[in-house]
């Protein structure tokens, strides 16, 4: 399994329902549960596998990508053959496609011993069994596999993601677009598995044929003129693809059966470790049904909530339902409901800010918090 397959991790993804969380930073290094990345989900999955050849390819600034991968030692990366390697290519410009970006960097893929390529996003949250999921692959002797999450819940889960047409026999017949109008579907969690050689072939039809898309959309097009099987995956899932998505997986983060179908101790989901004091509950300081992260100083009421590293509340304070990142300052008085608090934020004495489970209150870095004083 180490030497024969390769995992490419494309972060040509769709942010137009996310961007007051993807300013700064890609979708991938959006922080989750306190004290993960996103795509810390992906690549532990990866690793777990045994697969320790990963390419990322990104076209976005990888300033916090980089800073947080770095040479990729948390998951084992950091080797002198074969580990991980990170393509930016954010001076290309928007209208470079990731098919080009990928024919660009063929040699990655030709140089490399694998017989098999695992591609997939990052914004899909799970703890798949991949080993099982490439070995079912090669048995199959299908050209490509696709994953797929069965859901009864399609007109509230999963919205805008490519939901796949599965017949009897377990073969991809078709793809559509999740639009929320049926409740059940077979989700593609955008995760495929084929033969370098096709790969590598889709990647120059998609150049030739000039597709204005990404590689994704290309691939999804094109599944159906292939032996494509569907390989299905009945773990706890989300798509971390819009702010109401980004707010919902936190709060079903709170619910012990979901972290325990996430946070497998058979396979484990590696960070960056960072040495960071405990968290200091101050005298009254009162916190129920919340994910803490290290580092913080609470004074006041937590309740459903997920704070990153170094929150700082002060006293009688009150944060409900809400997710704080990382550095977030809240000061006296200040009340918090349903709300996501950007990294270094400050929230002023006395302001009060509420939303709802459905659209929670974004208050994006920089953005004066103060204007949101309520009546």
């Amino acid at each position: 399994m180490k030497q024969n397959v390769m995992a490419i991790i494309n972060l040509e993804e769709e942010e137009r329902d996310i961007r007051s969380l993807t300013a700064f930073r890609p979708i991938a290094t959006v922080p989750v549960a306190g004290r993960y990345r996103i795509i810390d989900f992906t690549l532990s999955n990866i690793v777990n596998a045994g697969i320790r050849q990963v390419g990322i390819f990104s076209k976005k600034s990888n300033r916090s990508l980089v800073d947080h991968i770095s040479t990729g030692k948390p998951w084992d990366l950091n080797l002198k053959h074969s580990g991980l390697f990170l393509f930016d290519h954010t001076l290309l410009g928007y209208h470079n496609y990731d098919s080009k970006i990928f024919c660009n960097n063929m040699e990655f893929l030709k140089k490399s011993e694998a017989d098999y390529v695992f591609i997939c996003s990052s914004y899909m949250l799970c703890n798949l069994d991949l080993k099982q999921m490439i070995w079912a692959h090669c048995q199959s002797g299908n050209d490509i596999t696709a994953v797929y999450k069965p859901t009864r819940r399609a007109y509230r889960e999963f919205l805008n993601c490519d939901s796949l047409q599965i017949d009897s026999h377990g073969m991809v017949t078709g793809h559509s677009k999740n639009i929320g109008v049926d409740s059940s579907a077979n989700i593609s969690m955008e995760m495929f598995c084929m033969s370098k050689s096709l790969l590598i072939r889709l990647i120059y039809q998609a150049v030739r044929s000039g597709v204005q898309s990404s590689f994704s959309e290309f691939l999804m097009q094109n599944l159906c003129s292939y032996q494509t099987g569907g390989y299905c995956y009945n773990g706890y899932a989300a798509c971390i693809n819009s702010v109401a998505a980004y707010y919902q997986t936190n709060m079903e983060l709170l619910q012990p059966q979901v972290r325990k179908e996430l946070f497998s101790p058979d396979r484990p989901i590696y960070t960056k470790i960072k040495d960071t004091p405990p968290t200091d509950y101050r005298e009254g300081s009162q916190v129920t049904d919340s994910l803490i992260a290290d580092g913080c100083r609470l004074s006041g009421k937590v309740s459903g909530s997920v704070l990153s590293r170094f929150v700082f509340q002060a006293p009688d304070s009150t944060i409900q339902n809400c997710i704080i990142l990382q550095g977030a300052v809240i000061q006296q008085g200040a009340r918090l409901s349903h709300a996501i608090i950007e990294k270094n934020t400050v929230i002023h004495p006395g302001t009060v800010i509420s939303g709802t489970p459905s659209f929670p209150v974004v208050i994006e870095r920089k953005q004066e918090a103060a204007l949101f004083q309520a009546v």
